[in-house]
């Protein structure tokens, strides 16, 4: 399989986003009453948007529209203060980036975060590469694991889907990848298990950024350029 091109899931799998999400949204809950949660606890809330996210940080007894109109506002407000406190790339994200930059490959974001904060998180975070398309959570394109992002990169693109890798951390991701015809590919260091993302449809499985570039048939360069992150 010859693929030309890669597109990433954010959270999970290129940025350790998980503490600030988990504070920003411990901040509504605390500030309205509610009870908080442990950050290893949000690895199962978040990846579907930041409606479902606050759903399943309520009490459910609490899950009413109303407050979780109220608590998703609050939460964007919060989020959009904090973003950037704890949130770092991965270890071995700028090494992969570098390779796949050096080898030609086209590569691109899709993620369910708001699509502000998702473009910028790459802009701060991973500020030395070209991704040739950010695309984020906005009321034109239904969240994943619906495909029309995926397919909106492809047409961008101009590269066929089956020519895709898709990395990503959550069943979601795989979903997405399966329902856009690329080859899904679950990344361990994430926020979900290998369990979750077999069962999924991941066709294979990496614990390190740079594994994938073996099932590119890159090698990693011999060294990383300096950035200064």
């Amino acid at each position: 399989m010859h693929f030309k091109a890669i597109l990433f899931d954010l959270d999970g799998t290129l940025l350790d986003t998980l503490e600030d999400l988990s504070n920003a949204a411990n901040c509504v809950l605390a500030g309205k009453g509610f009870p908080i949660h442990t950050p290893d606890t949000y690895r199962y809330f978040v990846g579907d948007g930041v409606t479902k996210l606050m759903n399943r940080a309520l009490p459910e007894d609490s899950q009413d529209d109303d407050t979780i109109r109220a608590c998703v506002q609050a939460f964007l407000e919060e989020y959009g203060r904090n973003w950037h406190v704890k949130t770092r790339p991965y270890d071995g994200v700028a090494e992969m980036l570098d390779a796949l930059t050096e080898n030609g490959l086209k590569m691109a974001v899709l993620s369910n975060k708001p699509d502000e904060f998702t473009k910028q998180c790459v802009a701060k975070f991973l500020p030395d590469w070209t991704l040739d398309m950010i695309l984020g959570q906005n009321n034109s394109v239904p969240l994943k694991p619906d495909p029309a992002g995926a397919k909106e990169i492809v047409r961008y693109l101009n590269i066929s889907p089956s020519n895709f890798i898709y990395l990503g951390d959550t069943a979601i991701d795989m979903k997405t990848a399966v329902a856009a015809g690329m080859f899904p590919v679950g990344a361990l260091w994430g926020f979900r298990t290998g369990k979750e993302l077999r069962e999924n449809g991941a066709q294979a499985l990496i614990k390190r950024p740079k594994e994938v570039l073996s099932l590119l048939n890159l090698v990693p360069l011999a060294k990383a350029r300096s950035r200064g992150l």
